[in-house]
């Protein structure tokens, strides 16, 4: 296994919509999501998407960690190849993101609260199930990455956007969040 090197902002490889994986069963797409899983758990990370790794293939990873979850709800690591999302409601939350394409930097971000997500596994058997909260942040987030979209475009209120050590040392509260 390889830890790859991880695309920043401002690499065309974010900004362009990731081809369909062909065939999950295939080797290299096999040894990518290999890579991928050592890349990730060396950046610290809790999602990776293919285009991240140069890669522009619709696939990611996704993990929530016992520390991340709610209610008691952690996720193992997942592969998710070709996915479609679909919002369960209309309603939406605020929540703090950050990016490994982003290093240093976090922002508020509105994302869908309940979402569904048909996909295929590493195995290429079909999923399909509901996710709300963080994992259905993540999951955004990530399918973002094969759209060739990233954090900051989805942002409508440039305040809660910063770096990390200064918007922890200084919180500004989320709209209807108390600190």
């Amino acid at each position: 296994m390889a830890i790859l090197k991880i695309a920043r902002m401002g690499h065309p490889v974010l900004l362009n919509p990731a081809k369909p994986v062909e065939n999950p069963l295939a080797p290299e797409i096999q040894t990518l999501l290999a890579n991928m899983v050592h890349t990730l758990d060396d950046a610290g990370g809790v999602g990776l998407a293919a285009p991240q790794v140069y890669e522009s293939l619709r696939l990611f990873i996704f993990h929530v960690p016992p520390s991340r979850a709610e209610d008691d709800q952690a996720i193992p690591l997942n592969a998710i190849i070709n996915p479609t999302i679909t919002p369960l409601s209309d309603e939406q939350e605020l929540g703090w993101e950050g990016c490994l394409s982003i290093p240093g930097l976090r922002a508020a971000v509105p994302r869908f609260k309940h979402i569904n997500l048909k996909a295929l596994d590493s195995k290429g058997a079909p999923l399909d199930r509901d996710f709300s909260g963080f994992a259905a942040r993540v999951i955004q987030h990530e399918t973002d990455h094969l759209d060739g979209l990233l954090y900051p475009m989805r942002m409508n209120d440039f305040r809660y956007f910063g770096f990390n050590e200064e918007t922890l040392r200084y919180p500004l509260p989320l709209p209807g969040e108390n600190l």
